[in-house]
């Protein structure tokens, strides 16, 4: 059960509303149009999408929770990021995994990989969920994806369908040699580019080419994959910068873009800094605080409006809800959206990896999953309630 840099590692074991823009998208500082190598006309922004959004509390979703709860074979994983593949199919994609069995509410005759993917097809109590451990030639359960280094182990993150091709940000972690709780370090990030998405997980061709617009220092972590979201022919990316100090870390949001068909030659890639696109990442704005390391944005098209969900800082029971009328914002302060009812089980529980996903989601509606789990690795082992993606359902109202 592996926790990502928000979270607890034991397997090693938006302005105070929307801001209307009426003049223009930012510039770039080499081109507004990140496929164009000259400055294109800027593109005005429709004034109804300065709509603010109220968001009501979310209630659990009984029938997405119950898809996920097995008793055999998959038990549990965090990350829970999504893509819709089709109109009728969703590939989920999990970070450190339980297989095994679950017994009187435990987990029993139980290992962990460090990543797995689950394939829903259909909606609501209709659908239906596989999900994909491979398995060495002994049969023992090991991660779908494994760095082409050797070195480490994989965390999916934000991942996107463009063009017939799955891209995957895949968050490389290794051991730090420290004891206890986090006894592991991120050193780098990879683009996955799958080529075959439709075909069996198990068959997938997978390209891994390493993200360069990355810092991974000990004070410091900068970084891209947290979410994606395709808009048109253009790809935004969001990542985060971290600070770490003595009584925890500052975590930013920050955002690129890339064209949909050129994802993977990172030289295509834009940074929003200063209100304009440029070609270096260093100079990325910070556009949010008190973020967390796993976030989703998603766009409501019946709205005008984007939404960004996450967890408070990483590590809280709340559920944080910003929209904005651009990708990359201004962003509106924060709605609580949803308080995880676990963090008050027990003192060493603890939630996290909040996200929206979109396949599940309408104008009206988000569907937001989050997972909780422990400080204590053997609570998780002993309380098969936790360590499972969580659903609430959102309902969303214009002001």
């Amino acid at each position: 059960m592996t926790m990502h840099k928000d979270l607890y590692s034991a397997a090693l074991i938006l302005s105070a509303g929307i801001l209307i823009q009426l003049l223009s998208e930012p510039r770039d500082s080499r081109a507004a149009d990140p496929r164009a190598s000259t400055t294109t006309s800027p593109r005005p922004i429709d004034v109804n999408a300065g709509q603010h959004l109220r968001f009501g509390q979310g209630t659990p979703l009984a029938e997405m929770n119950t898809l996920l709860e097995r008793k055999d074979g998959w038990i549990g994983g965090d990350g829970a990021y999504s893509v819709s593949l089709s109109t009728n199919r969703t590939l989920w994609l999990f970070s450190d995994t339980w297989v095994g069995a679950v017994k009187d509410g435990k987990r029993t005759g139980a290992t962990i990989v460090n990543n797995s993917v689950g394939l829903m097809d259909g909606q609501g109590s209709k659908a239906t969920m596989q999900f994909v451990v491979r398995e060495d030639k002994n049969r023992k359960p090991i991660a779908l994806i494994v760095p082409a280094s050797g070195k480490g182990w994989f965390w999916p993150l934000g991942s996107v369908l463009a063009h017939d091709r799955l891209y995957v940000t895949l968050a490389q972690i290794e051991k730090n040699g420290e004891p206890g709780a986090f006894g592991f370090r991120a050193v780098g990030r990879t683009l996955g580019v799958v080529s075959n998405p439709h075909d069996s997980p198990a068959a997938w061709r997978l390209e891994q080419k390493p993200m360069p617009c990355a810092i991974f220092e000990e004070n410091r972590e900068l970084s891209f994959g947290a979410a994606m979201l395709l808009v048109g022919d253009v790809v935004y990316i969001y990542g985060t910068d971290e600070s770490r100090h003595p009584t925890g870390p500052e975590r930013s949001l920050l955002v690129a873009r890339a064209p949909a068909d050129k994802i993977a030659d990172f030289d295509s890639w834009r940074f929003y800094g200063d209100e304009q696109w440029t070609a270096d990442y260093r100079q990325a704005s910070h556009l949010v605080g008190d973020m967390a390391s796993e976030c989703s944005v998603s766009y409501l098209a019946g709205r005008k409006q984007y939404v960004l969900v996450y967890t408070e800082r990483g590590l809280s029971p709340k559920i944080l809800a910003r929209t904005a009328a651009n990708p990359w914002g201004p962003w509106s302060k924060a709605s609580t959206i949803y308080e995880c009812p676990e963090a008050a089980w027990d003192k060493q529980v603890f939630c996290y990896a909040a996200k929206a996903h979109a396949s599940l989601s309408t104008d009206d509606e988000l569907v937001v999953s989050y997972v909780a789990s422990s400080f204590d690795f053997w609570q998780v082992a002993k309380d098969a309630r936790l360590y499972w993606p969580r659903f609430v359902r959102v309902k969303i109202e214009t002001m």
